[in-house]
This record gives C-alpha cells, sequence and structure tokens, in this order.
C-alpha cells in the first residue's frame, strides 16, 4: 500500500517548484488530465496544454515566486492566498492570487487561480509605454 501524501504538502511543493522555475517539477505534481483555470480565461486541460499555457506567460520570465501567505486544507481541497511574483528583464509583475487545487491519488487534478486580470495586463513589462 502506498503511502498517502498530505494535500497540502502537495500544494506547497508545487509552489516552491515555481519557486525554483522548475516547471516540470511543478508539472510533475498535476495528473496528466489535470484542468488549469485562470478563472478570468477560459480553462485548459491536461500536461501538454498546461505546459503550453505555462509557456506562454513565462516567455522572458527570469524569476518566478509563489508566496505563499495562507493555506488551508478542507480534506483532499487546498485553498491558498498567494502574491506570484514574474521578474523580467525589464520589470515585474506582483500578483495578488488565490487559488484552489483539488488534489487524488497524489496528484493535483484541478488548479483554479483567481485574480484580477487587469491588474496582471497592466502590470506587463512593456505594455504600458
Amino acid at each position: 500500500m502506498t503511502e498517502r501524501r498530505d494535500p497540502i504538502a502537495i500544494v506547497n511543493d508545487f509552489c516552491a517548484a515555481w519557486t525554483a522555475l522548475d516547471i516540470e517539477g511543478a508539472l510533475a505534481l498535476l495528473a496528466d488530465d489535470a484542468v488549469y483555470h485562470n478563472i478570468p480565461v477560459a480553462p485548459v486541460v491536461g500536461k501538454d496544454a498546461i505546459r503550453a499555457t505555462i509557456a506562454m506567460f513565462t516567455t522572458g520570465v527570469e524569476q518566478v515566486e509563489f508566496v505563499v501567505r495562507n493555506i488551508a486544507a478542507h480534506g483532499d481541497v487546498v485553498l491558498t492566498e498567494r502574491l506570484d511574483i514574474f521578474t523580467f528583464a525589464n520589470g515585474r509583475i506582483e500578483l495578488p492570487v488565490m487559488g484552489t487545487f483539488e488534489i487524488a491519488d497524489g496528484r493535483i487534478i484541478e488548479w483554479r487561480d483567481y485574480f484580477d486580470l487587469q491588474q496582471y495586463m497592466s502590470q506587463i513589462p512593456g505594455a504600458n509605454g
């Protein structure tokens, strides 16, 4: 029998992988058919689609930090209050995010992030001047 991993530990490992800019390590914590939904935009399904989505918004990123301010779980659902920081050569984005992660069989099966899309767009380096 395999040992059941704590859902909070899985999500903390996921956030730590982002901070290490280990995108493949973060993706390894997702189920193959996982759903990633940035609530202001359409969801994507499956690791390959998630990888492509992540590649779009991390192009030119030199450093990432997922600062977990609060984390709580109810069964296999983990809630995070985070500050996601993306650093580029010419600026940075600091985005407050509420994240919901659903865990099954030791993997993230659904990842939903709630944030202000306009706040994100207004911080994209080079987009406002």
